[in-house]
């Protein structure tokens, strides 16, 4: 994946959500026991590969960077790290590394949607000139598309967080997360998110690939896979 270096606002004062993830920088070696058996780092390094493996979400996309010639590679492009309470995952755009938070995700389920969401900023930082750190509206574009195809605004997981039932549910949760996310990561204002999102939710919520169709559970992603693999054939006799 191509490599963006965060510009010099960094250190005057806009940590860019650096502060979320407080191990990136961090130059302390880590010991034998933080990766050995039976930690935090080891059943991370355990369900990533099982998401890797075995989620369609996340093998459609691995597949679609390889063929635009952005090949994932486990041991180079993800990195288990703790991080702060309030996040599962991250795309770090300056090293084109995946954050999973090994600390925070303790369940195979969560684990494959942070890995989907953040393989769609991967895929996005691939295939489109995206200014992470200057255009709030490109973030906002990112955030859309990853609230909308990586299940986090499905409908089971919505009745977890006691939220359902209203009229274009899922447009309102994309639109909220995300919003949330953009906060979370620049010290923009609420109002300024907003308007970002507000701007470009029409196209962003539109763009599918390289799903084809919004995934709104596994079998769907399996379907979208299938088809995914299928146009490659297609276009491969053309």
């Amino acid at each position: 994946m191509d490599r963006s270096e965060p510009p010099p606002e960094v250190a005057e004062g806009e940590d860019f959500g650096y502060r979320l993830f407080p191990e990136r920088h961090s130059e302390a070696k880590l010991s034998f026991l933080t990766t050995s058996l039976f930690t935090f780092n080891h059943k991370c390094q355990v369900m990533l590969r099982i998401a890797l493996d075995t989620n369609p979400y996340a093998q459609l996309l691995l597949d679609a960077m390889k063929q635009s010639g952005c090949t994932v590679y486990k041991d180079r492009h993800f990195a288990c790290e703790d991080c702060d309470g309030c996040v599962s995952g991250g795309f770090d755009s300056a090293t084109s590394q995946i954050v999973l938070c090994q600390n925070n995700i303790h369940q195979q389920s969560h684990m494959n949607r942070v890995v989907t969401h953040e393989l769609i900023h991967a895929f996005d930082h691939c295939r489109a000139h995206v200014d992470w750190f200057k255009n709030v509206k490109h973030l906002a574009c990112s955030e859309i598309r990853a609230a909308n195809l990586s299940g986090d605004c499905s409908l089971v997981n919505e009745i977890t967080r006691f939220k359902f039932g209203l009229k274009q549910h899922h447009q309102t949760c994309v639109r909220d997360r995300a919003i949330r996310s953009i906060l979370a990561v620049r010290k923009v204002s609420k109002e300024t998110a907003e308007k970002a999102v507000d701007e470009v939710f029409d196209s962003c919520f539109n763009d599918h690939e390289p799903f084809g169709r919004v995934p709104h559970s596994k079998s769907d992603a399996k379907y979208a896979y299938r088809d995914f693999q299928n146009r490659n054939r297609y276009y491969a006799n053309l």
